[in-house]
């Protein structure tokens, strides 16, 4: 008997095929009774009649539980109102691996449940469409930056240098050459590949040793990290907005069936295109003494910060040129307020806060050895990063996009540690 899996069921009508999936639920009017099947590519909806079916096997069936493997054969014919518009009239039913007792019923629990039953819970309509919005936006960026000629480097997870705030790191004894620490970011090493390839990207998991429970933080994410030489601050914010809509169209051009199943109203994504307002930190500050915050010049922008300012806007806002205090050593030193530096953060509309941090680099060798010391980071740690200014430095821009929270935002779910299969 022909196997298949149910997103291929079109090219099966007609014709017997054998289904192998997850009973995700079932009904029986006495006579007639119809399993609902998923094997990851989609629903399908089995009819099986008494009349029809040996005793033993409609016994079979009564005995089903949510979650049951089983195997469903019979023929497939076209039904508008069925699950994918196909359904299957069974002819024999298999149980594979029964399911008695299923942890996570259709009815309400909470939130501590779910995740402590979390390698369960993925098992859901709404964790699967999750899933799949993710899947497409990692397939995107991935594009994005092969169909502009980037080259992917991939960059060490366990580092001897600290990329944000000493602070925030996982440590660990690196053999007998000291404290090693789980990267932060690759962005160090992508700088001294730009000098080698020009326009590359680095993609993978970043950790922060912060004990946060915020709805927007995680310990461990994934990070897309692109570095382009020759690129200025404006250049930067230009890639970051061509970027950020091309994930967003191709979530919604690809993934329309799954922002429905999680009940996202498009509208705001549809407006998610270039060119995306831009305003200074110093103006931002001011806009939002306005609007009621207490924020005072030479601090960050927090998350309520971020929120109150991004609804004065209809799609992604540039907040730029932060204080230095509050930012990286390795950011370029404005030139026209030297207060600042010439860096930007990209806050998504509707409440979600910033997706995107990044700056142009400081290249000049003796400002950056200044600013290393002023943070009280060791030189020497840094002596590999200090040569990419010694021999033929450049102009060079990149940028931190956060997978989780953009994913969060595009589905419109309001914990990012939906986001990730295991948070």
């Amino acid at each position: 008997m022909t196997s298949a899996r149910i997103h291929e069921l079109s090219s099966h009508a007609g014709h017997p095929v054998t289904v192998r999936g997850w009973v995700a639920h079932t009904r029986s009017s006495g006579k007639i009774a119809f399993v609902i099947l998923r094997d990851g590519t989609g629903l399908l909806q089995g009819v099986l009649s008494k009349k029809e079916l040996p005793a033993e096997l409609w016994e079979r069936f009564g005995q089903l539980t949510q979650e049951t493997s089983i195997a469903l054969t019979g023929t497939v014919r076209a039904e508008p109102r069925a699950p994918g518009g196909y359904e299957m009239h069974v002819s024999d039913l298999v149980v594979l691996g029964p399911s008695p007792d299923f942890p996570i019923q259709p009815k309400e629990h909470g939130t501590q449940y779910l995740f402590e039953h979390r390698h369960l819970w993925l098992r859901s309509r709404r964790q699967v469409a999750i899933a799949r919005v993710r899947h497409e936006v990692v397939q995107a960026i991935r594009d994005f930056f092969h169909e502009r000629g980037f080259t992917l480097v991939d960059t060490p997870i366990l580092t001897g240098a600290i990329g944000e705030q000493a602070g925030e790191l996982f440590s660990t004894d690196y053999f007998d050459l000291g404290k090693a620490y789980l990267a932060q970011t690759g962005q160090l090493y992508v700088e001294a590949a730009a000098a080698a390839l020009g326009k590359v990207y680095c993609f993978g998991p970043t950790f922060r040793a912060e004990k946060s429970k915020t709805r927007r933080h995680l310990t461990e994410f994934w990070m897309v990290e692109p570095e382009v030489a020759w690129n200025d601050s404006d250049d930067n914010m230009r890639l970051q907005e061509e970027f950020v809509s091309y994930i967003v169209a191709r979530a919604l051009e690809r993934r329309a069936e799954d922002l429905k199943e999680l009940e996202r109203d498009t509208a705001p994504l549809e407006r998610v295109r270039p060119p995306f307002p831009r305003i200074s930190y110093t103006d931002a500050v001011e806009r939002l003494r306005g609007l009621g915050s207490d924020m005072e010049w030479g601090q960050d922008l927090g998350g309520d910060d971020e929120t109150l300012l991004a609804q004065e806007y209809d799609r992604p806002v540039f907040v730029f040129n932060y204080p230095k205090g509050v930012k990286a050593f390795y950011m370029k030193e404005n030139p026209a307020d030297p207060r600042t530096v010439l860096n930007d953060d990209c806050l998504a509309p509707e409440g979600y806060g910033e997706i995107i941090g990044g700056s142009q680099r400081e290249d000049d060798y003796d400002r950056l050895l200044a600013r290393i010391r002023e943070q009280g980071l060791d030189p020497e740690a840094y002596r590999w990063y200090l040569d990419l200014r010694r021999y033929g430095t450049f102009v060079h821009s990149g940028f931190g996009l956060g997978v989780e929270r953009t994913v969060a935002w595009i589905c419109g779910i309001p914990h990012i540690r939906e986001t990730i299969a295991f948070p």
